[in-house]
């Protein structure tokens, strides 16, 4: 099967990308965040690809990074969501984000993808939360009490609070974690800014 394209970008729309491989147009299905992370008609790009052979038709599914076809392969493999509701959900979680709500089992933010309901979302943590190691991603596992092996406090008082009133709130683990990591100078801050910083990104 076809490992990855890597050529020129003749068109991008939400779901799709057309890579000039050598004169050949491959069309390559892509998550709304690959999309937004392309880059531009014209330029050069290499997409690490899954091929789906289905009877009445054959398609190429596109990503940026290895790490980006791992999670979605693995999300395939659980039964209800297939090569289109993988997308779905790296469309609105990227992979270290999805990597961290199964291991914090989120189920609201895995059901922010179109298509995916409360129990597919529970299947699929259910299902992957085994096959997936903190090390494995960027984010890391820093939410007090997660139900992972080798899961660590997040390292600073502020940060965990900060989250905590997230979740209070009603924001989801890994939303309220990824958004409190993404804050600079929090060293400097104390609990109370820290959370007025995390609002400010949530929206």
């Amino acid at each position: 099967m076809i490992a990855y394209v890597k050529g020129t970008v003749e068109d991008i729309t939400e779901d799709n990308a057309v890579v000039d491989v050598g004169g050949i147009g491959y069309n390559v299905r892509i998550s709304a965040d690959t999309a937004a992370r392309l880059p531009g008609i014209g330029e050069r790009v290499k997409l690490y690809t899954y091929t789906s052979v289905r009877e009445d038709a054959i398609q190429l599914f596109g990503f940026l990074s290895k790490n980006d076809l791992d999670i979605f392969k693995k999300c395939i493999t659980v039964s209800g969501i297939g090569p289109k509701g993988g997308l779905a959900i790296l469309s609105v979680l990227d992979a270290d984000s999805l990597r961290f709500a199964i291991l914090s089992g989120d189920v609201k933010a895995i059901t922010k993808a179109p298509g995916i309901g409360a129990r597919t979302a529970e299947r699929l943590i259910l299902e992957l939360k085994g096959k997936i190691k903190v090390e494995d991603t960027a984010i890391g596992m820093e939410i007090q009490g997660a139900q992972a092996a080798g899961a660590a406090a997040m390292d600073s008082p502020q940060k965990r609070e900060a989250v905590e009133a997230l979740v209070s709130l009603g924001y989801g683990q890994a939303e309220a974690a990824k958004a409190v990591n993404a804050i600079e100078g929090i060293e400097a801050m104390d609990s109370g800014a820290v959370l007025k910083a995390a609002l400010k990104k949530m929206f």
